[in-house]
């Protein structure tokens, strides 16, 4: 039973399942904003342009009780779209940023080649010798 818990310790403090975990909460915090930020700044400013019409309430009857809403399901893709974009502005901050910092690792050190690579070197070295043509002889 030991082993278990210190097996299931050692898969829950891997780099990757903590990243995700991060990952997701914080995805599903920044949705909430987004969300907010949707339903009370923009769709009130909608409303506003549109003479007070409320585009979330906005629904068909198919059927009795049966709705069709499409005014929320419009928000709902507003919310998406606004989503998807501010992904994407990050992703590309994290680009840029990515792209910044290899920039400045241009005085790496160079590795030194390991023995296989400098004998190799030289065989090719010596055959490139061996193919060239002899050179000219000096004038007498």
């Amino acid at each position: 039973m030991r082993s278990f818990f210190e097996e299931f310790k050692k898969f829950i403090l891997r780099g990757n399942v903590v990243d995700l975990a991060v990952g997701v909460v914080i995805g599903t915090a920044f949705g909430k904003i987004v969300d907010s930020l949707v339903r009370d700044i923009f769709m009130p400013i909608v409303g506003l342009l549109t003479g007070g019409f409320d585009v979330s309430a906005q629904s068909v009857t198919l059927y009795k009780d049966a709705k069709l809403a499409w005014g929320s399901f419009a928000q709902t893709v507003i919310t998406f779209v606004i989503v998807g974009f501010c992904m994407f502005l990050v992703v590309k901050g994290m680009n840029a940023l990515h792209k910044y910092v290899l920039k400045g690792d241009e005085g790496a050190p160079v590795v030194e080649p390991t023995p296989t690579e400098k004998l190799l070197t030289e065989i090719r070295d010596l055959l490139k010798q061996q193919a060239a043509p002899p050179p000219p002889a000096p004038p007498a």
